[in-house]
């Protein structure tokens, strides 16, 4: 090896060039070269604040407004709650709890639980899933449904007295498709 192969001296602040930075701007030993970088631990968090801090769109009464995730999934669990649902009933009640804490305990204990029994309403939201009934409109939440053959016939088989006239008029209107009901010899509203 001659001495032009050896790599020059570093105590000189001339010897700059390609792959030679002056010394000052070189890293030193066990330091990172990006001491701005990712901090440890921060994609580990999931981002809470981020997702229920966003602005979503409730319906409430038919009318339509804009609150928080966090305020919308609350709504839910209180609803869910007073329709009966135990788990979400105690849930509900310690995120009371945890909001009275923060608050200083300003507002007094709860002292009554009050239980309301919601009636759901009606029972046609069941019949779809159980391929009972169709909706006639499927794209709005109160459309009509009509009744699939095979139950009309199931249930007038099981059926211990005659419908009057204006009865089966009424069951016809709300068969899907009567023409496909084997009716009973005594009836006399043929679709």
């Amino acid at each position: 090896m001659t001495s032009g192969d050896s790599p020059p001296a570093d105590s000189e602040e001339g010897d700059v060039g390609y792959r030679r930075p002056p010394r000052a701007m070189r890293f030193t030993k066990g330091q990172s070269g990006n001491t701005a970088g990712r901090p440890r631990g921060r994609h580990r968090e999931a981002p809470y604040e981020a997702v229920l801090g966003q602005m979503v769109k409730i319906r409430e009464g038919g009318a339509e407004r804009r609150v928080t995730a966090a305020e919308a999934f609350l709504l839910q669990l209180t609803k869910r709650a007073l329709e009966g649902d135990d788990a979400a009933a105690r849930a509900s009640l310690a995120v009371i709890e945890e909001a009275k804490e923060r608050q200083g305990g300003r507002q007094p204990r709860v002292s009554v639980i009050v239980r309301a029994i919601v009636d759901p309403g009606s029972v046609t939201s069941a019949l779809e899933p159980l391929r009972m009934a169709r909706k006639l409109d499927p794209y709005r939440e109160t459309a009509r449904m009509a009744l699939e053959p095979w139950l009309v016939e199931a249930a007038l088989a099981r059926l211990d007295r005659m419908l009057s006239p204006a009865d089966q008029r009424i069951v016809v209107k709300a068969t899907r498709t009567p023409r496909k009901v084997r009716w009973p010899k005594w009836w006399t509203e043929n679709p």
